[in-house]
């Protein structure tokens, strides 16, 4: 299968690191042209190189605001007005014991994991339905099945994309517009790896064992029995983006090595 998004653009946010880049640099490498949105300035210079690198053309370009907010996802559509496939990756984690998530927290993560998402589809939809053809996509988590107790919070924001993508996509049914969902497990990311090395130091382990302790106690479903890469997950997201996706839609897409115990 070759897929070939050439003459397509699309908007990654989230991406300058981890899943967000990896999906970028995959969407770019496939033709598609790609616009990275992130926080910080040197950090956003510093993802469009790499993804222009990697596709070996100069047009990917950056962003920077922050769609976590109101204003920066005006910020956003302002720069770069219409898309023909919008990957809301953005999004935020942490451990924190239940009783101690107060309403602030709370706000706070359905402001950039699901709000975030809402406010760019409602916009970017617009034009793919208009124009008769795009692709959506919401990157939740094996989480928003799979609800861990040391992040509720986390997990029932996931959750919450998993019916705002169902629904978008009904919204959207025989216009041209897919709307999905992709659920990674475990993945290597910058923070992943971070928080691995901070727990082998306090355990005296290995990296390496630490993740095999963590899946273990933590995911002791996974099939996988390992972390994914971020590339592993952005191929998922690439096919879902191209043209031969064309039939798949309201749908939550597993890259999550097995974890969720569910045939369906």
């Amino acid at each position: 299968m070759i897929i070939d998004l050439s003459g397509k653009t699309a908007i990654v946010t989230g991406s300058t690191g981890g899943i967000g880049l990896a999906i970028a640099t995959g969407l770019a490498r496939a033709g598609a042209q790609v616009t990275l949105v992130g926080r910080e300035q040197a950090r956003v210079d510093a993802a469009v190189a790499q993804v222009r690198s990697a596709a070996g053309r100069d047009d990917a370009q950056g962003v920077v605001c922050d769609p976590g907010t109101a204003a920066g996802c005006e910020a956003l559509i302002a720069a770069q007005p219409q898309a023909d496939i919008l990957i809301n990756n953005l999004g935020i984690y942490g451990a924190r014991e239940f009783f101690d998530i107060d309403d602030t927290l709370w706000e706070q993560f359905f402001q950039v994991n699901v709000l975030s998402g809402v406010r760019l589809a409602r916009h970017y939809a617009q034009g793919m339905r208009e124009r008769g053809w795009g692709r959506i996509q919401f990157i939740s988590s094996e989480s928003a099945l799979n609800i861990p107790t040391e992040m509720v919070h986390y997990g029932v924001s996931k959750t919450a994309l998993q019916g705002l993508s169902r629904g978008l996509a009904k919204v959207l049914a025989g216009t041209g517009v897919t709307v999905n969902t992709i659920l990674p497990g475990p993945t290597r990311t910058e923070g992943a790896i971070q928080m691995m090395a901070d727990l082998a130091a306090e355990r005296g382990v290995s990296v390496d064992e630490m993740e095999a302790l963590f899946l273990k106690e933590n995911r002791p479903s996974t099939l996988l029995q390992r972390f994914a890469s971020p590339e592993e997950v952005a191929n998922l997201c690439v096919y879902a983006a191209s043209p031969q996706a064309s039939a798949t839609t309201g749908s939550a897409l597993r890259v999550e090595g097995g974890i969720v115990e569910s045939i369906a």
